[in-house]
């Protein structure tokens, strides 16, 4: 495996890590006291959980954590908060769609993150258990899967 290009892969997912986290946090707070914000903060925990572990991951094989692409992925998070939703000051039921879309792709990007860390013919990366933590990032993407079709529903009606 080619050391560059494999650090470039590990600090983008370390990149999404952080746009996830962010936009979970944004996310269960503008929902709190609902099952999804309950749902989300739960998620927030897993994700939080994730970015350590693809840190150790980076960390044991020896890649220097980008200095600059989280804090792109941070700022781009606050971003994207900018976005026409038909609602000039308030959450927009289509706010929450678009975001719960968002959280839905990160997950599974993320899931194919711990595949593919799965296949690598890497010795470094022995002490990881990628089965469990792709199996987790499923789990996720499940226990998700409701919340955005409720999402959907609200915004698109039921068709």
């Amino acid at each position: 495996m080619e050391q560059k290009l494999f650090a470039i892969y590990l600090n983008d997912h370390l990149a999404g890590a952080v746009l996830g986290s962010e936009l979970t946090r944004r996310v269960a707070h503008e929902n709190r006291g609902s099952p999804l914000g309950e749902f989300l903060e739960h998620l927030l925990a897993e994700i939080l959980d994730d970015k350590r572990t693809l840190e150790r991951v980076l960390q044991a094989t020896g890649v220097r954590p980008s200095p600059i692409k989280p804090r792109v992925a941070w700022a781009l998070e606050k971003v994207g908060r900018l976005k026409l939703n038909g609602r000039i000051r308030r959450y927009s039921p289509l706010s929450r769609l678009l975001e719960l879309e968002g959280l839905t792709a990160g997950i599974a990007a993320k899931r194919s993150l711990w595949q593919s860390l799965g296949l690598a013919a890497d010795a470094r990366l022995a002490e990881f258990d990628f089965v469990a933590l792709r199996s987790r990032a499923e789990m996720q993407l499940e226990e998700m899967e409701p919340h955005r079709l409720e999402a959907a529903r609200l915004v698109l009606g039921s068709r």
